[in-house]
């Protein structure tokens, strides 16, 4: 269940509106990195978090947050818009697609929303959830949470360096602030499921003796020239789940050249295919 104030998380203001920054902070919205795609992968592991209840109760809590992280952005886009010049909007009345353009301002903005936000991204391309992460494996969720906060800081950081508005460099010092506790309490997480050494490989409940070990911990090389791969931590040593040594080697075709059966009759295929 959702309550809402009717206040923002945080305080959002603008000194001067910017019709490109408010496109640029559409991303921040419902781009890949954005918003919308963090509160929904939050909220949908938490609907399937099984186990320890605590897991839920941070997924769920951190889903809201980032729900009022949306609104806080779209009153910002929407006040990117609503104040801009008197003379822009004459400009883009009178000539849409040109004013559009020159003043940066992403048309559906103006055309579908009125001058507000949208659930899109810096494109005007809509938000399909395609890039929505909840798998029911708690370890592998958290994985992909710490990715998810990595991208959504660093488009924070992006975002902060395009403005000199003042209300906006408040307002994404501290969602870039929060991204770094979302990477932080992900990764505790993490700790508390086992850490590298507990909680990885994921799923840590698969026998690892059912797999082919001898390529579980191999770094394979695809050089053309049958050389070995460049050398790094990933190559040599210790496995960073304690659980084996790493190696380094050429790869060598182990499978055999496909071959199919004829095509079946009535499929559409040419006759030299039956």
């Amino acid at each position: 269940m959702f309550y809402t104030d009717n206040r923002l998380q945080y305080p959002v203001r603008v000194e001067t509106p910017d019709p490109l920054f408010a496109r640029a902070l559409q991303q921040a919205i419902g781009g890949v990195e954005g918003e919308i795609r963090v509160a929904m992968q939050y909220f949908f592991q938490a609907c399937g978090a099984r186990g320890n209840p605590k897991f839920r109760d941070l997924l769920m809590n951190t889903a809201a947050e980032e729900l009022g992280h949306i609104e806080m952005l779209a009153t910002a886009v929407a006040m990117n818009l609503e104040g801009a010049p008197l003379s822009l909007k004459e400009e883009i009345a009178a000539d849409p697609v040109g004013g559009g353009v020159l003043g940066g301002i992403n048309l559906k903005n103006l055309l579908s929303a009125g001058l507000s936000a949208m659930p899109v991204d810096s494109d005007g391309v809509p938000i399909d959830m395609s890039h929505i992460y909840a798998s029911g494996n708690i370890a592998a969720d958290m994985t992909a949470n710490v990715a998810a906060e990595s991208t959504g800081r660093v488009l924070a950081t992006r975002l902060y360096t395009m403005t000199n508005d003042p209300g906006m460099k408040d307002m994404l010092s501290y969602l870039i602030a929060r991204d770094t506790m979302h990477q932080n309490q992900w990764m505790a997480a993490l700790e508390e499921l086992g850490g590298p050494t507990g909680a990885f490989p994921i799923p840590n409940s698969f026998p690892q003796e059912q797999e082919q070990q001898e390529f579980s911990y191999a770094y394979l090389g695809f050089q053309l020239d049958g050389s070995a791969p460049a050398p790094g931590r990933w190559s040599e040593g210790r496995s960073i789940d304690g659980k084996g040594e790493f190696v380094s080697q050429p790869m060598q075709p182990l499978g055999q050249k496909p071959e199919l059966g004829p095509a079946k009759p009535n499929s559409g295929a040419q006759t030299e295919q039956l």
